[in-house]
């Protein structure tokens, strides 16, 4: 009776355009989906660090490095602000992020792939931080929980500032030859990658909480399309090839190849002959896109044994005295 109470008095404050403030005003239906959401933000911030700094590593110049710092420092600064609203939510915030098993983080699955060169990075910042941009910045538009909207105010500046990042690092790399190259060679696995960032279509969805709670504004399906909507000009503006194209008659970006693909992420490349593959259900040959998300990929123990490790390393001095 209580729950039902509660979700009435949910119902009511959202059709009344109101925003939801603490965990006191939130129906346990409310409380999960939020703290969902956010554990999605949170991760995906969190996770960006160390996958970013293994490719900054291969900065060509000092101020390229330290700018590259810089994105790294608002991503963690971005993951803090979502963990502590979870805090709020009576998550216990160090055990959440320190004692987690690797495989249960939820994050796109294009940050288990490693960025080795400056030129991936640039990419990354682009596309995968133009991904995040679209994504929170449908949230800050579209949110009922009052304390993200607020923090989002910066968190969308921080990550305006990283694609733009990104696309200046880009335009410098296609100016010669070798450059576009480079840029081309990680468009090719990186931009399907990133299609896939925004989830299951929306046909294949069994939930719409986000939508009817109004975590979010956009359906999966439209977030990919507003995404393409600016990464396909970028990639054509600079002479670069991408599988995807605006189509006047449907009057929406079309995908030029099978959606969704298989991935051979040791080779970092699409096996796009082989045909479409299930999303949800492995086909004959055992696969399918949220199987490989689930098993999540190769830098996934890597990059979380590093964000855990000198966490541990504290605790266990601590206990020694």
């Amino acid at each position: 009776m209580l729950n039902l109470k509660k979700e009435t008095f949910v119902e009511d404050r959202l059709s009344d355009g109101k925003y939801i403030e603490d965990l006191s005003m939130m129906s346990p239906k409310y409380l999960d989906g939020i703290k969902k959401i956010l554990t999605v933000s949170a991760d995906t911030e969190l996770m960006s660090a160390p996958a970013y700094y293994l490719a900054a590593k291969d900065a060509p110049t000092t101020n390229a490095f330290i700018s590259a710092m810089g994105i790294i420092q608002d991503e963690l600064g971005h993951a803090h602000i979502a963990y502590r609203l979870m805090e709020d939510l009576g998550v216990d915030k160090e055990e959440f992020i320190y004692d987690r098993d690797p495989k249960s983080f939820r994050y796109p699955y294009a940050f288990d792939v490693p960025l080795l060169t400056w030129t991936e990075l640039a990419v990354a910042n682009a596309f995968y931080d133009r991904a995040g941009f679209v994504l929170l910045d449908d949230v800050f538009d579209n949110t009922t929980f009052g304390p993200w909207k607020r923090a989002l105010v910066k968190v969308g500046k921080e990550e305006g500032f990283h694609l733009r990042h990104g696309e200046t690092w880009m335009k410098k790399l296609s100016k010669d030859v070798d450059g576009r190259k480079s840029l081309q060679k990680a468009l090719d696995w990186m931009f399907p990658l990133t299609v896939e960032w925004f989830g299951l279509p929306d046909s294949l969805k069994t939930q719409n909480i986000q939508l009817e709670y109004g975590f979010k504004g956009q359906s999966n399906d439209q977030l990919r399309q507003t995404w393409m909507s600016t990464a396909v000009p970028l990639a054509e503006s600079l002479g670069l090839k991408v599988p995807a194209h605006y189509c006047e008659n449907e009057k929406k970006y079309v995908l030029e190849f099978p959606f969704p693909s298989k991935f051979d992420a040791s080779e970092k490349k699409w096996l796009f002959e082989e045909g479409e593959i299930p999303w949800i259900e492995p086909n004959a040959d055992g696969y399918s896109v949220m199987k490989r998300w689930r098993n999540r990929g190769e830098m996934n123990d890597e990059f979380v044994t590093i964000l855990q490790k000198g966490h541990k390393q504290v605790c266990q001095m601590l206990e020694r005295e």
